[in-house]
């Protein structure tokens, strides 16, 4: 009331000099507030399970999912949201759908500055990993799993719940990070190598049953020969790519597994800068040069190439299985560009034929925190719903992915659903369930990489460290020891790895920094200057 009788009188002169200090307080109030905002909310108490669930009360789970172009997997969505309000009349769930995981984690990360993330969200440990900065913000399960009430088959479920050891263990240890439990899975999916064999078998080869690195590039540099009008001689057309590999990030990643090689450990070491990494650059520099190896994000999608007939080694996710192959139901290219061959599926290339080691990968769905423990007791339900046999049979359908529950793998229905391999194009396309199969047959031979704050980051400089090197070579540069070396330093740098030669993170990687977090702080800063303007001009007015 004091400040405003001031300003009624027009006395600017003793509110100046006698409340400067307030004024001054103010706005270093206002400043951090700013701050507050950059960096969230209060942190939320550690979740407790409710005693009941108040079932009075209207709950609105919001739910963020990824899907691209399959409308099949939003259909899979819908219905299992419209199965679950039936069942729960109180709980209405609101799907966002995004085009890519990217996109989600990146506005998760802004919404925890603002205290707004969803409530359920399909996401991958890697980023959970950032997520927990924040304090409280992602819910650990453990206490769940076990409530007898509304936990992995809780007797107040309405629904037919899965129980823990019902979830395959190699899939739920994925979704560990620490010593605590922040996920559960949701669909499973690795890597396939998709084969065209009828081109492989014109060049005189014939198919093993586990590939090699070597056969796989030895096949892909005979396949560069050409006739005189510059075609070439195993597809009769002028373009040719022999090798083509989706996510250069997995290729590293499970060479160097495969290797028995350095990449990250759990406690955030990097150890991917390391001798083993050197020689397979310069390998996979070798026949980038010859251009019978290229990425995806140098060419475009393997699977473009491979039904064209451009293409006879496309290693892709077993998710996107429907769209390789000449009958493959979702080909991206017109049908006059399409090629007849027969396709066959395998693990991903070895080193090592006798011990397979390929990566696992998949969706995992984690709860957000909130003030009202019913509202994250009703985003737990629902996440249970995502495990039942309807949605786990019904998603796998829609692409190469396999359940992650033994109880929907052994159910009638995805067994029936496995036994019509190549009855028709669409649902039973035979590509898709191949891939389907080989995963299930090579449960035991996956692995996933360690996860903490900054092993996304990591991710990332794995796969940049192949496309850079590639590349290169196709500008003509020298890939040597010196070259690889100075990419490891720049890659470090760029990934803000930050690793010393011991392979010890100096500092983690927090992720990139949201947008909006950008903008507060640029405010603060004009602020501040602002400020100090202020105090500037107002010292020399007060000079005698």
């Amino acid at each position: 009331m004091m400040v405003s009788r001031f300003f009624l009188r027009g006395d600017r002169n003793i509110f100046i000099r006698g409340k400067k200090t307030f004024l001054y307080g103010l706005l270093i109030s206002g400043m951090m507030a700013c701050l507050t905002g950059c960096h969230g909310r209060k942190s939320l108490e550690p979740f407790e399970v409710p005693e009941t669930f108040d079932t009075s009360k209207q709950y609105t789970v919001t739910f963020w999912a990824k899907n691209d172009t399959n409308k099949a997997q939003t259909k899979v969505y819908e219905d299992a949201i419209k199965d679950f309000e039936e069942l729960y009349p109180n709980i209405h769930v609101n799907m966002r759908l995004y085009t890519n995981y990217g996109t989600i984690y990146n506005d998760v990360i802004t919404n925890i500055s603002t205290g707004t993330t969803p409530d359920v969200c399909i996401t991958y440990p890697d980023h959970i990993a950032t997520y927990l900065t924040g304090s409280n913000v992602v819910v650990p399960l453990e206490e769940l799993f076990e409530n007898k009430k509304y936990g992995l088959g809780g007797s107040e479920l309405r629904f037919d719940g899965v129980k823990k050891e019902e979830l395959i263990p190699q899939f739920l240890q994925e979704c560990r990070i620490g010593e605590k439990q922040y996920a559960i899975p949701f669909m499973r999916s690795t890597e396939c190598c998709y084969i065209n064999k009828t081109y492989v078998e014109k060049l005189g080869y014939t198919i093993p049953d586990v590939l090699t690195w070597d056969f796989v590039f030895e096949v892909s540099e005979k396949a560069m020969e050409q006739k005189d009008d510059g075609t070439f001689l195993v597809n009769d057309q002028n373009v040719l790519i022999p090798f083509i590999y989706k996510s250069t990030d997995n290729m590293m990643i499970q060479m160097l597994k495969q290797k028995n090689a350095g990449y990250s450990k759990a406690d955030g070491t990097i150890e991917i800068f390391n001798d083993t990494t050197k020689e397979l650059l310069t390998e996979i520099a070798r026949h980038g040069k010859s251009r019978a190896f290229s990425t995806f994000k140098i060419s475009s999608y393997p699977a473009n190439f491979l039904n064209a007939g451009q293409c006879l080694f496309a290693v892709d996710s077993s998710a996107g299985a429907t769209w390789m192959g000449t009958d493959a139901p979702l080909s991206d290219i017109s049908a006059d560009k399409l090629r007849q061959f027969e396709t066959v599926v395998k693990p991903v290339p070895q080193f090592d034929p006798t011990h397979i080691q390929m990566i696992s990968q998949g969706p995992s769905v984690c709860i957000f925190n909130k003030e009202d423990p019913n509202q994250v007791l009703a985003s737990w339900i629902f996440a249970q719903y995502l495990l039942t046999n309807e949605v786990q049979v019904a998603y796998s359908q829609t692409e190469g992915y396999i359940p992650v529950t033994t109880k929907a793998r052994e159910s009638e229905a995805y067994q029936k659903y496995l036994s019509a391999e190549g009855i028709d194009n669409k649902e039973h396309y035979a590509v898709k369930i191949q891939a389907a199969k080989m995963l299930i047959d090579h449960t035991e031979d996956t692995f996933v990489t360690p996860v903490f704050n900054g092993s996304a980051s990591l991710r990332d400089a794995a796969g940049q460290l192949i496309e850079n090197v590639v590349k290169s070579v196709r500008r003509n540069e020298i890939v040597d020891a010196a070259y690889i070396e100075k990419q490891f330093q720049d890659v470090s740098s760029l990934y803000r790895l930050n690793q010393n030669r011991g392979g010890e993170m100096e500092k983690q990687d927090l992720g990139p920094l949201p947008g909006t977090a950008k903008v507060l702080l640029g405010v603060l800063v004009l602020a501040w200057v602002g400020i100090v303007i202020y105090v500037v001009l107002d010292k020399r007015r007060s000079r005698p």
